[in-house]
């Protein structure tokens, strides 16, 4: 089943519960908000009081050098998200990438990417953490040192309660064209030491990053992943699927799923309910639609496809979570890179009911 709907946007902030099947588009932050034109991607975390927290990288475009992270805060019950401040900023480097999540025991982690050179290929990752609910932040620190390392995805916690943060390793040295040799894996935080090491990585023939995992039952993972080459409108690519089955430890090759995928990101996400919940520009070569597909059987069959949005524009680096009130959240960017809209929904409106 695939619906398709006209795109919605609804300015004010979504605070009453969504009823069964319910579906809204927020437009978020704009060209009218002045931290630079571009705003991309974003990331959400919905924190344990209630409030819904938001990041995403600013400046006067992709590659300027005065760049940073910024931090808007729709708190409970309100219908308006906070004027977004800069939480992470590197004097002598531009930032990118940034991820915002609250741990099962409540510290707030900030990841994101400190570019060295010209490319994202010359790019580390950095952390700062908050202890009170993302009102203030530590310190930066490297996280992860080698050259051409990124972040994209949020982290997801095992059953053995180690949490899995899904990084990738860009090659190329080129704006346009991803390495073949790109590569994604992931850091594991163990609960007992608390430290973060370095996971096998998923290789594939094309190369492949920013993974998007899921625990399917307890040490059996599977992760679904960009794509890389190159954006000409006549390549042919599938999001790349890898699995592992030892806690994410390991991965296997990564190999094309049938879905397609148009040099984009995706998230994949575990609900709730025991369903798998995959968010993808259903296009070989455009950033539209912006469509998620959902699994009853953990992905043994995706038999419902409906899109968030369609038509001209492009839609792009969706992160999906799920609320304590069962709604999906999905924030992704539009306009240029210029727009940060929020889609709220729950599984009912998915599967058409």
């Amino acid at each position: 089943m695939r619906r398709s709907i006209a795109p919605l946007l609804v300015v004010a902030a979504l605070a009453a519960p969504a009823s069964a099947g319910e579906f809204r588009v927020e437009r978020i932050f704009g060209p009218e908000v002045r931290t630079g034109p571009y705003k991309h991607p974003a990331g959400i975390t919905e924190l344990s009081s209630g409030d819904f927290y938001l990041v995403y990288y600013g400046g006067e475009g992709e590659y300027a050098t005065d760049t940073g992270v910024f931090g808007s805060r729709l708190k409970k019950g309100t219908t308006e998200w906070s004027a977004p401040i800069r939480i992470a900023h590197d004097p002598f480097h531009s930032v990118g990438n940034a991820v915002v999540w609250e741990a099962p025991d409540g510290l707030v982690w900030l990841f994101y990417v400190v570019r060295y050179g010209d490319t994202w290929s010359n790019s580390r990752v950095a952390a700062k953490i908050s202890r009170d609910g993302a009102e203030t932040w530590s310190d930066a620190s490297l996280l992860v040192l080698e050259e051409g390392t990124l972040v994209r995805n949020r982290p997801i916690v095992l059953a053995d309660g180690s949490y899995l943060l899904p990084l990738y390793h860009e090659t190329g040295g080129d704006t346009e064209v991803v390495g073949a040799d790109t590569c994604s894996f992931f850091l594991r935080r163990d609960p007992k030491t608390k430290e973060w090491a370095p996971t096998g990585r998923i290789v594939s023939p094309g190369g492949n990053l920013q993974p998007a995992p899921a625990e399917l039952e307890p040490g059996r993972l599977v992760a679904y992943c960009r794509r890389a080459g190159d954006y000409e409108s006549d390549t042919i690519g599938h999001v790349v699927r890898s699995e592992s089955t030892d806690g994410g430890l390991t991965w296997s090759e990564g190999a094309d799923t049938t879905f397609p995928n148009p040099n984009a990101a995706v998230d994949l996400l575990k609900t709730r309910a025991g369903n798998l919940l995959l968010v993808y520009n259903d296009s070989m070569n455009r950033r539209s639609p912006l469509t998620v597909a959902l699994s009853r059987d953990l992905e043994r069959s995706w038999p419902v496809k409906r899109d968030i949005i369609g038509g001209d524009g492009d839609y792009g680096y969706p992160m999906a979570i799920q609320a304590r009130d069962g709604r999906i959240h999905v924030v992704y960017t539009s306009e240029g890179r210029s727009v940060v809209n929020r889609a709220v929904f729950d599984e009912a409106w998915v599967e058409g009911r």
